[in-house]
């Protein structure tokens, strides 16, 4: 008999594992497989010593364990905004009378660009800091910086920051001032709940600028204090401020080039226009000086880049409370009418 009761055996079927357990007649056997008892044929069963032989163990793999752990790498979220550093304002809500209503805004500086930068920050209200802070932002990173009341807002304080990428020498720091009136408050409040968003955010800027060589605010007050040459060695000097026709009422200024200067000739379009900011600032430091409540500065039209560039002084000067280029009487849409706020 080529099997005898308990033998180890295998099905050659499926390859499994039993033990003889009994004879049914020369042709037929009983076995034991998993614990479950059956007959099987002769011929559907053979001795496992074959596969034992033949079959190769696998033996566990040794584990190795490295000297130093791999540093995983760093996963750069997307950014949620495009790109630039923004001031962001998020109203925390109460249950007032079954309603909810804003009760502070938290307020947060997020980088949403790729390189680390410096701050400094500070929340001013009726001329006074209420809240400052400065450190450094890492790429795609916020801060959260401080809450105020919504309440206060009411009051328009200004929230002044500065931005510096510290390790590119060759990009301009920038800085400037945001300020919310209450009615623009009230509509960035509706379209979040109207949205179901958490958040409102102010573009501070969308990248650094490259430095400007040579050519700076220092050489523009230079050229308005003392322009005695021109590239032609020409005399060209600046017109008394006291005499006629230049116009230097305090209440207002007239930045056109033939007030500021006897004649331009040698000049490029930077060398004027440097000029015409240097004496708009010299003035905006004289009105602050005598607490003026108004002033009106004439640019004319033209393309709109003295314009513009008058705008953006008058947006980084703290005391300046609001300004509009509305149409006027006397100067149609070619002046900037500004009041002040002490």
């Amino acid at each position: 008999m080529k099997f005898s009761i308990g033998d180890k055996i295998l099905l050659k079927q499926t390859d499994e594992e039993g033990v003889v357990t009994g004879y049914i007649n020369t042709e037929m056997m009983e076995v034991e497989v998993g614990g479950v008892t059956f007959p099987v044929h002769v011929d559907e069963i053979d001795h496992p010593y074959l596969k034992w032989f033949t079959e190769k163990k696998k033996m566990p793999a040794k584990k190795v364990v490295p000297e130093q752990l791999p540093v995983e790498k760093q996963k750069l979220r997307k950014p949620r905004l495009p790109k630039g550093v923004y001031l962001s304002f998020m109203p925390e809500y109460k249950l007032e009378e079954m309603e909810d209503v804003v009760d502070i805004l938290k307020i947060y500086l997020l980088n949403e660009t790729g390189r680390s930068v410096q701050f400094r920050y500070e929340q001013t209200l009726r001329n006074e800091v209420a809240f400052s802070h400065e450190g450094k932002l890492h790429e795609f990173g916020h801060v959260y910086l401080h809450s105020i009341a919504y309440e206060q807002m009411n009051d328009q304080p200004r929230f002044n920051w500065w931005l510096d990428d510290v390790q590119n020498p060759e990009l301009s720091p920038a800085n400037g001032t945001v300020r919310i009136k209450p009615q623009k408050l009230f509509q960035h409040i509706d379209e979040l709940l109207t949205k179901n968003e958490p958040s409102f955010n102010y573009l501070l800027i969308e990248d650094f600028k490259i430095k400007v060589p040579e050519t700076s605010t220092e050489v523009a007050n230079d050229k308005f204090q003392n322009l005695n040459t021109n590239t032609r060695n020409q005399k060209s000097t600046i017109k008394d401020p006291k005499s006629k026709p230049f116009d230097f009422s305090p209440d207002k200024i007239d930045l056109h080039i033939e007030n500021l200067v006897d004649n331009t000739r040698g000049m490029s379009n930077t060398d004027i226009i440097l000029i015409q900011l240097a004496a708009l600032k010299d003035h905006l430091r004289m009105a602050i000086r005598n607490k003026q409540q108004r002033l009106i500065i004439v640019h004319g039209l033209g393309k709109g880049k003295l314009r513009d560039e008058v705008h953006k002084v008058l947006s980084e000067t703290f005391e300046v409370k609001d300004y509009n280029n509305d149409w006027h009487a006397g100067y149609g849409f070619g002046a900037t009418e500004v009041w002040f706020e002490y």
